[in-house]
């Protein structure tokens, strides 16, 4: 199967949608498909008019991390170790950092390297019976991909602790109660619960949308007086947008924005 069957972008409405597409492995990813997934990422981020990305998996599961008969065969004991960590950190930063909000949707298992691609979206909702947690601890691995810089500022020092040096899997409920996830939602109640959150994003203004982000994840990697000025700066930059003189014109006119993304 070639690799653009294997991971699959489609476009609804304002929405972009990227399914995992290896439901016989779990979803289990590779470096090709890591690189394609790469290439989605920026491709979305550049159009201004998809304002969420959802990312999801085939068949009831979200991943289970990185395809290990690849592992074993190409990089387990090779120069080339590191070559899986190096994609699969630029993939996670990459939706990390991206301007446009990212939603996982998270179903079966969501382990090792789908544990990282999760922790890198913006959001995650859940079904209540997914299997959720690093992992790596099971398999004598290392998560390269974000799990010791992303995690303990999600849920802090002790409970990241414990998922990792454990490697235990939480159910959507626990996860949400760990503060890990955004929601959590009985299995037939999951497309609902996503389609109403979604619809919480591709309302708002794509313009203050990305200023938000863009400040928010910066928000623990500086001292409190650069911030500051962070803040200052973007609500310059607000005010002389086109988004906020509409906004602002459509609350006095008693109507819905309508939002051009400048």
């Amino acid at each position: 199967m070639a690799v653009e069957d294997e991971i699959q972008f489609e476009r609804d409405g304002h929405v972009a949608r990227v399914w995992l597409n290896r439901p016989w492995k779990k979803n289990c990813v590779t470096v090709p498909i890591l690189e394609r997934l790469d290439e989605i990422i920026a491709e979305v981020d550049k159009d201004p008019d998809l304002r969420v990305l959802v990312l999801r998996g085939r068949g009831g599961t979200f991943c289970s991390g990185f395809d290990l008969d690849s592992l074993q065969a190409e990089y387990i004991g090779s120069s080339t170790a590191m070559d899986v960590a190096v994609i699969s950190a630029k993939v996670c930063d990459r939706l990390y950092s991206m301007n446009t909000p990212s939603v996982a949707v998270l179903e079966g298992y969501v382990t090792a390297g789908g544990f990282e691609l999760m922790i890198s979206c913006d959001f995650a909702i859940a079904s209540d019976d997914a299997r959720i947690g690093d992992f790596h601890m099971r398999r004598g691995l290392f998560g390269g991909a974000g799990p010791i810089y992303r995690v303990p500022r999600m849920i802090g020092i002790r409970k990241t602790k414990e998922l990792m040096l454990t490697g235990k899997l939480l159910s959507g409920v626990e996860a949400e109660n760990f503060g890990l996830i955004n929601k959590s939602a009985p299995a037939e109640e999951l497309d609902a619960a996503v389609d109403e959150f979604i619809g919480q994003l591709t309302d708002k203004s794509p313009f203050q949308m990305r200023i938000t982000k863009m400040t928010v994840d910066r928000s623990l990697d500086a001292d409190t007086q650069s911030l500051m000025v962070m803040e200052h700066l973007a609500v310059g930059v607000t005010l002389n947008s086109d988004d906020a003189a509409e906004g602002v014109a459509a609350f006095l006119e008693k109507r819905e924005p309508k939002w051009t993304g400048r």
